[in-house]
């Protein structure tokens, strides 16, 4: 057993929620960033019926809870609707790539698939930044919180970075492709090393969690597999050392393009 994962998660804080139906309607309708939605599992009425409307439409993801959940957070009044603000500020990945190429810089993506260790996560982020990453991609579901304890292990870069959030990682990969991009997703298992990857082009890195890797049907979507050579007949990386490597790779190879002049 993973006694790591069996911890003991600390309840949201207080100052960091929005209590009942209609007041997360209201945040939602007013631009509100939201990092998750809480709803009571057998909560019915049209305010929930709105409630997942537009959560749906903004992609603000819902977790189906028992009524306990709820009231261990200390709360009254919550109606089977409690939401967690977001540390991060989400954006559009189009405005994004749109934002990129109009400063005449050559895009460089990352997603990431199926992380759930906040901690790697923010590890990630703090890395991506730092080698000149223009946003994080993830998906509404399936992926760790980006909470305090994220933003404190990315070293604040999480606030820093864009961070784009979508209903559907290979409905992303599409997206760049019509805008360009190549998307090439790390396999352990792949013929190609990460360093014959053309990283100074516009480019997207797919990265995958430790034990399941990526989800076939997003690996499929995207151009190329590679994998980070190792030497020595190691289970795997970590995963947000193995972005580090990639990210510096596609340093290297950015700044000897820019020396070249090419």
């Amino acid at each position: 057993m993973n006694f790591r994962n069996q911890a003991h998660k600390p309840r949201p804080k207080k100052n960091t929620l929005v209590i009942g139906r209609l007041k997360v309607i209201e945040a939602i309708q007013n631009g509100v960033q939201l990092e998750k939605i809480y709803l009571v599992s057998t909560v019915h009425g049209d305010t929930i019926d709105e409630v997942k409307r537009l959560a749906l439409e903004y992609q603000v993801p819902i977790n189906k809870v028992p009524v306990a959940k709820l009231n261990g957070f200390n709360i009254s009044n919550h109606e089977g609707c409690v939401a967690v603000l977001s540390k991060v500020q989400y954006q559009d990945l189009q405005q994004v790539i749109s934002f990129v190429f109009d400063k005449g810089e050559v895009p460089l993506f990352l997603l990431l698939d199926g992380i759930t260790d906040v901690r790697n996560i923010g590890a990630i982020a703090r890395t991506a930044y730092c080698s000149g990453v223009h946003a994080l991609i993830i998906p509404d579901k399936g992926v760790g919180a980006l909470n305090e304890d994220a933003v404190f292990t990315s070293a604040g870069a999480l606030e820093q970075i864009a961070v784009c959030r979508v209903s559907s990682l290979v409905k992303a990969v599409e997206d760049l492709h019509l805008n360009g991009i190549k998307v090439y997703a790390s396999e352990m298992k792949a013929d190609k090393n990460v360093f014959d990857l053309p990283l100074f082009e516009p480019s997207a890195i797919v990265m995958g969690s430790e034990d399941k890797g990526i989800q076939p049907a997003l690996s499929k979507a995207c151009d190329e597999r590679f994998k980070v050579p190792m030497m020595t007949d190691f289970e795997s990386l970590n995963v947000s050392v193995a972005t580090g490597m990639i990210l510096y790779e596609s340093i290297k190879q950015r700044l000897t393009t820019a020396a070249s002049g090419s």
